[in-house]
């Protein structure tokens, strides 16, 4: 009598990875259009709150400063946590500073809301949630889910930078401010409802594909605490270090914040929410 073979398991049509990979870009739009915000702001800021450029760019100073110091934090904790729980608490710290700022009026307190709390909570969301994401959800796609997280981070800005211009030009620095502390408030619940540590926890795979018996769903591995202490030994960690330092205090610190500035000094005129000077 023949035995019969053991029952192929079931794949699902639908893999649940790419509703976390939806959520995830959510968040990264609404990350990156939070970072590019100060360059928005600036002026009307300084005219409404008759600080000095250089008393608000000490401000952004210090939230780019954050996020960049958060990533390493990031990564640790998503690794202990896992990404829902963290990526949760950042967009509720953006939230929270964004709307805290628009009650500002003193550095110190611009120092703590666009600084401090602004820089942790961008940088526990856009610093290493898509790689983290990409890395457990996907083995053969994994190089399409980066790009499109790479893609949802430069496509904050070009979403959110026009919509801010205009809607301050409107509603003052203030109403831009609290726009994106509505959307990241808006998100809080989206990101804690569907978004999932890991395939293991909806029964699957990388992929979406289903556990056999020799490949049984694990949870993943736990994270190794020497990690980082290796890392520091080694020069190309170091250099690459230096060289996303130099990136971001060229790119974001000085083109983003000042570029509409200083455009505006030479003369350009405001842009419209469409982008384009009116």
């Amino acid at each position: 009598m023949s035995q019969q073979a053991p029952p192929r398991p079931d794949i699902p049509r639908f893999f649940y990875g790419w509703v976390v990979v939806g959520v995830t870009v959510l968040a990264l739009l609404l990350a990156a259009g939070a970072r590019s915000a100060p360059g928005v702001f600036l002026v009307p800021m300084q005219e409404a709150l008759s600080l000095s450029r250089g008393t608000l760019s000490l401000s952004v100073s210090l939230g780019l400063l954050v996020f960049g110091l958060s990533a390493p934090l990031s990564g640790r904790l998503m690794d202990r946590f896992g990404p829902r729980r963290v990526a949760t608490a950042g967009l509720a710290l953006v939230a929270l500073s964004f709307f805290l700022s628009t009650l500002a009026h003193s550095a110190l307190s611009l120092h703590l809301t666009w600084g401090l709390l602004s820089g942790l909570g961008t940088g526990l969301v856009g610093s290493v949630l898509g790689a983290t994401v990409a890395t457990r959800w996907f083995v053969r796609q994994r190089g399409l889910v980066t790009g499109l997280f790479g893609a949802a981070t430069s496509a904050g800005q070009l979403l959110f930078i026009p919509l801010l211009t205009g809607w301050a030009g409107a509603r003052g620095w203030t109403g831009g401010a609290l726009l994106i502390a509505v959307a990241a408030a808006l998100l809080v619940p989206l990101v804690w409802w569907w978004l999932r540590d890991s395939p293991a926890q909806v029964g699957l795979r990388p992929d979406g594909d289903a556990p056999t018996q020799d490949l049984p769903v694990t949870a993943a591995p736990p994270p190794d605490p020497l990690a980082m202490r290796r890392a520091v030994r080694h020069r190309d960690f170091w250099l690459l270090v230096i060289t996303f330092f130099v990136c971001g205090a060229t790119s974001n610190g000085l083109v983003g914040t000042h570029f509409m500035r200083s455009a505006a000094t030479w003369g350009s005129r405001r842009a419209s929410p469409l982008g384009c000077s009116p």
